[in-house]
């Protein structure tokens, strides 16, 4: 059965510069979500999501980008911005579970409030002809929000909702919940995408095994943690290839330089990088360790000299 892999954004995580270098040295994903742009009231786009959706540092890829807003005015400033860059799709983010968002009404903290919901999908489809698609998760508090939310939704020519399997106050402890999500598909009249704890090939198989009807599924944190996983999900192997850390170190080193580029001083890169080793030390042969070693270093040459020393670790293994 055929099925297509999207990266599901992270805000901090997965801009254009880790998008490309994932797409370069692993491929795999044939659709990336860009983290949302927040506008917090100001009609005025920051230029770090500017860089981030630029035509030309996205133009190996296929980006949809993404705005986070309970606001109608917004979502179509939004809509009009980024069509002016030729994008023809904006997905909607109804799913970040952090409370700085949800308390502001917004992200799966808006999944309860339908009227709210409903008229941000009337003024997008009224006054702009952009196609409009979601992300979501089940609601904040329970997995009832998403349900009562449908009848609004289905009024509405969405592309897709693509659903995280947990609610938002979660966070993303504790299990993935697939009979909640079995429910979505029993009553949803749109297409629906599966997202959530897609870490390994056998958790992706289990996922197509117990949803048949779903072709479409998103990775997240999994593609931080192990930026192969998508590749061999599409080659159906859990062998790594042979130039395995040849290849992440190349990847490692590419995004390290950009961001080392783009952020002024030591602090921001270590902190960024740091944000970075604790998804991809998950994928080494010694978590902790690992993290812990890079934790340590204190300065940037320390940091490179600790990377080295794991890397020549794992490829003695």
């Amino acid at each position: 059965m055929s099925f297509t892999l999207l990266s599901s954004p992270l805000q901090g995580f997965t801009d254009f510069r880790f998008r490309n270098a994932q797409h370069k040295y692993f491929g795999g994903i044939d659709t990336y979500y860009a983290p949302y742009i927040r506008l917090n009231g100001k009609m005025v786009i920051k230029s770090s999501y500017k860089r981030d959706l630029l035509p030309e540092n996205n133009n190996t890829l296929t980006v949809i980008p993404q705005v986070i807003t309970n606001d109608p005015d917004e979502f179509l400033f939004v809509a009009k911005y980024v069509q002016s860059l030729g994008y023809k799709e904006l997905n909607w983010n109804l799913g970040c579970p952090y409370p700085m968002v949800t308390k502001s009404g917004m992200g799966s903290g808006l999944i309860c409030n339908p009227a709210k919901i409903d008229e941000v999908l009337q003024k997008a489809h009224n006054e702009s002809d952009i196609l409009v698609s979601m992300k979501m998760r089940m609601g904040y508090e329970n997995s009832e929000e998403i349900l009562n939310s449908f009848p609004i939704l289905d009024k509405y020519p969405l592309k897709n909702i693509a659903i995280h399997a947990r609610i938002g106050k979660q966070l993303y402890k504790g299990g993935v919940d697939l009979d909640a999500f079995q429910k979505c598909i029993d009553v949803a009249k749109h297409q629906l995408y599966y997202n959530g704890d897609i870490t390994n090939v056998a958790g992706f198989k289990a996922m197509q095994e117990r949803f048949p009807s779903i072709d479409h599924f998103m990775i997240g944190r999994g593609l931080i943690a192990d930026p192969f996983l998508p590749q061999m999900i599409k080659d159906n192997t859990t062998e790594y290839p042979e130039d395995r850390w040849q290849r992440f170190e190349a990847f490692h080193n590419e995004i390290y330089q950009q961001y080392d580029e783009a952020l002024s001083g030591p602090t921001p890169i270590k902190m960024k990088m740091l944000g970075f080793w604790e998804y991809f030390s998950k994928s080494f042969d010694n978590p902790q360790k690992t993290y812990k070693q890079i934790k340590k270093a204190g300065n940037q040459k320390k940091y490179q000299l600790a990377v080295k020393e794991i890397l020549s670790n794992e490829k003695k293994l």
